[in-house]
This record gives structure tokens, sequence and C-alpha cells, in this order.
């Protein structure tokens, strides 16, 4: 698997397996563990979930999936990579530490890896900067970030967190279908060396039924979804992470990752999709 380097240079694998959804009904556990797991078993090592997910069920089934690959030694902790998020609410100074302690015992971790801010609420980002930071320190999160923060409140969160700013990445919507981050905010992140993570990078499934896309992926011989997946990994700086159940839809996903997409397959896409030409809203889900 291909990765990035987050600013502090630890590698951040370029596809990871979203969690929106799950643990949202207790009689779906085992079939939602064993989704995670199998994907554990196929190589997947980026798990991106949240305390809102399923009102913490989601970081209850992911840790649960990843106790048992780990007892079965089908990977070393080390290996992976865990995100978790914290509800705006929560996220002042003392709520932080207080959430992130009941996700890392739903997670059965004693670390999360990569734990961010889920989107900007009542707190100043000046009080949540100092609680992750905090965190940080103590070694209870290996890395800071933030959540569908767009351009405006990134370069707030730059003054009052100060420069060279070590929050380590920001999660947002951006699909071919919705390419509005590359306006300014993922040009102004790449200049800070900062990954964007892609959520919804399939825009929930619909692009898999884009006509234009399905017939200029089979001329590559590959399907949309994994044609519109391969465009957002090979957007420098970009990590994706669908949400995928099935072991056929894990599968395709991991597949794109390997798919190379020429100069003349990304102006094509370009021609199908425009990039964006001003400034739009940050769109969030």
């Amino acid at each position: 698997m291909k990765t990035l380097q987050l600013a502090a240079g630890t590698p951040l694998p370029v596809l990871g397996l979203g969690t929106w959804r799950l643990g949202e009904d207790r009689a779906l556990r085992r079939t939602e563990v064993a989704a995670v797991r199998a994907a554990i078993e196929m190589g997947y090592r980026l798990i991106d979930t949240a305390e809102m997910y399923g009102e913490g069920g989601a970081e209850e089934v992911v840790g649960q999936a990843i106790a048992e690959a780990l007892r079965a030694g089908d990977v070393k902790r080390e290996e992976l990579f865990i995100v978790s998020k914290v509800y705006p609410h929560n996220a002042s100074r003392k709520g932080t530490p207080a959430a992130c302690a009941r996700s890392l015992a739903r997670l059965e971790l004693e670390q999360i890896d990569l734990y961010l801010l889920h989107w900007r609420g009542e707190h100043p980002l000046a009080e949540t900067c100092e609680a992750m930071r905090k965190l940080a320190a103590d070694g209870r999160i290996g890395h800071w970030g933030v959540s569908n923060l767009d351009t405006d409140d990134m370069e707030e969160l730059a003054t009052v967190c100060g420069e060279p700013l070590d929050c380590a990445a920001n999660q947002v919507y951006y699909s071919v279908g919705e390419r509005g981050p590359e306006f300014s905010l993922l040009p102004w992140q790449r200049d800070r060396g900062m990954p964007l993570m892609a959520y919804s990078p399939i825009d929930q499934g619909a692009l898999a039924g884009d006509a234009a896309l399905k017939k200029m992926a089979q001329r590559l011989g590959v399907t949309a979804a994994q044609l519109a997946l391969a465009w957002v990994i090979a957007q420098p700086g970009v990590v994706a992470i669908p949400k995928a159940m099935r072991e056929a839809h894990l599968r395709e996903n991991l597949a794109a990752a390997d798919l190379q997409l020429s100069a003349d397959d990304l102006a094509e896409i370009d021609r199908l999709h425009l990039p964006p030409r001003r400034k739009t809203p940050l769109v969030m889900i």
C-alpha cells in the first residue's frame, strides 16, 4: 500500500476504511465486526471512526475487530493507523481528554494514532488545540487534526495555535463529483505538508452509476467506483477513506489503490467533472 507522510514523518496509507453508520444496530454487531476484521486480513491498515458514529458503537466494532485480529496474529498494533474524532460539544479543554478516554476504552487501545475535531462547534479552537497537544504529550494520541474545516477556519487555527502548525490532517468531503476543496483548501494544506483525508470519495456510492465514468472505466478494465477512487488517490497529498462492508466492495476498493491513471486519463476526468473555478462553501455530510 502506497503511503503519504504526515509532517512528523509518520506514514499514512493512501487508502483506508470508513465506518460511518456502523454500530447503530446491535443485531448487526457480529456482521460488522467480521467485516472490519476481513478488511484487516485483506491488508487495510488505516481505519477511520468517530465517537459520533453509532454514539460510540462504531468504535466498539472497530475495537473488537482489532482485538480479534491482534489475538489471531493477523496484524501487529504498530502496523495499524487508527483515526477517531471528538464531538464538537465535547471539544473543550476538559471535555476533549474525557471524550478521548471513552474512545480509547471502546477501541480497547492505549493510543489513538490520529484524533480529530469532528467539526467546528461552540468551543474556541485555541482550547481544542491546547487539549489536543496535551493528549499528544501524554501519549494518549499520536497526532491530532481536524475535520470539516475550510480554508478560513484553517487560517484561524494556524493563528491561534501558532506556526508551524502541528495539526496533522484535515478530513473533508472530497470526490470527483465534489471538487470544491481543490480551489483553496487543498493547496493551503499542500503548502504545509498536511494531508487531506477524503471522506465519501465515491459520493456515497453514487459515482458507481456515473454514465460517463462507467464508459471510461470499461475501457480501462475497471469499475466506475474504482476509477473515481483511483482519481482521489492520484491527487497529491490526498488520502481516501471509503466505507465498505461487503467483501466484494472491500476488495474492489483495495484494488483501486493500485490503479495508475495516466495524464490523459486525468485530463479526461477533468473534462467529465470540471475543476472548480471559484470558491464554494465546503460540503459537509
